[in-house]
C-alpha cells in the first residue's frame, strides 16, 4: 500500500485546508494508462472504487490502476519558494 512521508502529510493537509476541500476530501491520484502518466487533483470525496490512504488526516484516493502502480511506493511532497507543490514517488526498499 502507498505510504506518505511526513512532508507529504503536512503538504496534503495544508492544500486541503487552503483549497477548502470538504472534510471527507483529499488528493486523488489517477493513472492515465494511455499517456503513461498520473493525474493529481484535490477532490471533495473519493470516487467509487477508489482506495483510500489516510495518514494523520492527510487523505489520498487512488483509482484502481494508480493503486496497482503505486503499491510499493512512498509519496513525498515539497513546496518551493513560490509556493509550487511537487510530488515525488520512490519505491520502498
Amino acid at each position: 500500500m502507498l505510504t506518505m512521508t511526513d512532508n507529504a502529510v503536512m503538504v496534503i493537509r495544508d492544500l486541503a485546508l487552503q483549497q477548502d476541500v470538504a472534510q471527507d476530501g483529499g488528493l486523488r491520484i489517477a493513472a492515465d494508462t494511455d499517456a503513461g502518466s498520473l493525474t493529481i487533483e484535490l477532490v471533495p470525496e473519493p470516487a467509487q472504487g477508489d482506495k483510500v490512504v489516510d495518514n494523520q488526516g492527510a487523505r489520498i484516493f487512488l483509482d484502481e490502476d494508480a493503486a496497482e502502480l503505486l503499491e510499493e511506493t512512498s509519496v513525498d511532497a515539497t513546496v518551493d519558494d513560490e509556493g509550487v507543490v511537487q510530488f515525488g514517488f520512490t519505491e520502498k526498499g
